[in-house]
């Protein structure tokens, strides 16, 4: 018997319309990226910002030094902006004048403030062309039949996995900047989840922070408790680089292998790189690093908690993260169920989503 055919429901005029101006939105989004982009090369956030928080189209022209026929052009691009809530207008005045919220202020460079991180090569790293180039393969990334453990859409194209010793091999400039945006993205928000979640550390005599990088999230623990005694682990390439601090024990190697001992082992932002493989591997280590939960043993693990929960902006940020990821890693954004099956499979027993904040959530995972 054939299937029966299905009713195809006609869209109404106004619905095809509103049909047709999504369509646009969803296809074009990408030249919101790219004016994203445009802003943070010219500095015009550092600009605005220079100029006392308040900038005419006139006045962003000459602090730029761009030419005066680029004025209009420059027009449009801030109305973009400005729509895509990426800068504030006011025109209750003669002039338009633009100014930063709290998306463009992370793009200030410069500024002289503890909860400020300069967010300029996270953008550049998200649009650069290699990302972009390995995003276009999607499609035929999914049609090929590959061999587990399967490699990126980024790996697939250009030979390297990013993040790897071998990714200067094929861009040093785009691996510099993938350093320095996953850095500033990784230390965002420090301060805040110091403030938010102050029992996390509260009688944690030591910790040893994995993949802590120069140490920026350890500094800031021991400004705000000066009694933990904080070990920074991370690769040799990177504990070399790190200024000197008599407050942290700066170890090189690997989590894979060996995680210095502590009362406390922290992950923050570091296991969705990560398949969930290698995240039990990990958090392996991590159990054998810490004591038993009686005597205060427990990981920390600062990272995306999928779900809608915090609504559907945030949402769509946590699934957009899951995209770059996927194209561009072999790691992933979790939900709690996600995350509940790597602890178990690790050999902990228990753990407790402390908080959310923002599209983080903070787990304190106990052995």
């Amino acid at each position: 018997m054939a299937a029966e055919s299905q009713t195809i429901v006609v869209p109404t005029d106004a619905e095809l319309l509103q049909a047709q101006a999504d369509l646009w939105r969803h296809s074009l989004y990408y030249l919101t990226s790219m004016a994203l982009k445009c802003a943070v090369e010219l500095h015009i956030p550092t600009a605005i910002h220079k100029l006392g928080g308040a900038a005419s189209l006139p006045d962003l022209v000459t602090a730029l030094s761009l030419s005066q026929a680029k004025l209009p052009f420059l027009h449009r691009l801030m109305r973009l902006l400005v729509t895509s809530g990426i800068f504030v207008s006011e025109s209750n005045t003669e002039v338009e004048t633009y100014r930063l919220n709290p998306l463009s202020w992370l793009l200030v460079e410069g500024v002289e403030s503890e909860d400020h991180t300069y967010q300029k090569y996270f953008v550049l790293g998200t649009v650069s062309r290699h990302y972009v180039e390995a995003a276009m393969t999607l499609a035929d990334w999914f049609k090929k039949d590959l061999s587990p453990p399967l490699p990126s859409p980024f790996e697939e194209l250009h030979g390297v996995p990013l993040l790897h010793e071998n990714t200067p091999l094929l861009d040093k400039e785009l691996d510099m900047i993938v350093q320095e945006g996953v850095a500033a993205h990784d230390n965002l928000a420090i301060g805040t989840i110091i403030r938010e979640c102050h029992d996390l550390f509260k009688g944690v005599k030591s910790l040893t922070d994995c993949c802590g990088g120069d140490g920026t999230t350890a500094k800031a623990i021991i400004k705000a408790f000066p009694g933990i005694k904080c070990t920074v682990l991370d690769l040799p390439k990177v504990v070399e680089k790190a200024s000197a601090d008599d407050t942290i024990n700066y170890v090189a190697g690997d989590m894979f292998k060996f995680i210095p001992p502590a009362q406390a082992v922290m992950l923050k932002l570091v296991l969705h790189h990560w398949s969930d493989e290698d995240c039990v591997k990990i958090l392996e280590q991590c159990r054998k690093a810490i004591p038993s939960r009686e005597q205060g043993g427990k990981v920390i693990v600062i990272d995306i908690v999928l779900g809608p929960s915090m609504g559907p902006i945030m949402y769509e940020a946590q699934l957009l993260m899951d995209m770059l990821f996927m194209v561009n890693t072999r790691g992933k954004q979790r939900d709690e169920n996600d995350w509940r099956e790597i602890f178990v499979k690790a050999g902990f027993t228990d753990y407790e989503i402390v908080k959310k904040l923002g599209a983080r959530g903070i787990i304190e995972v106990y052995p």
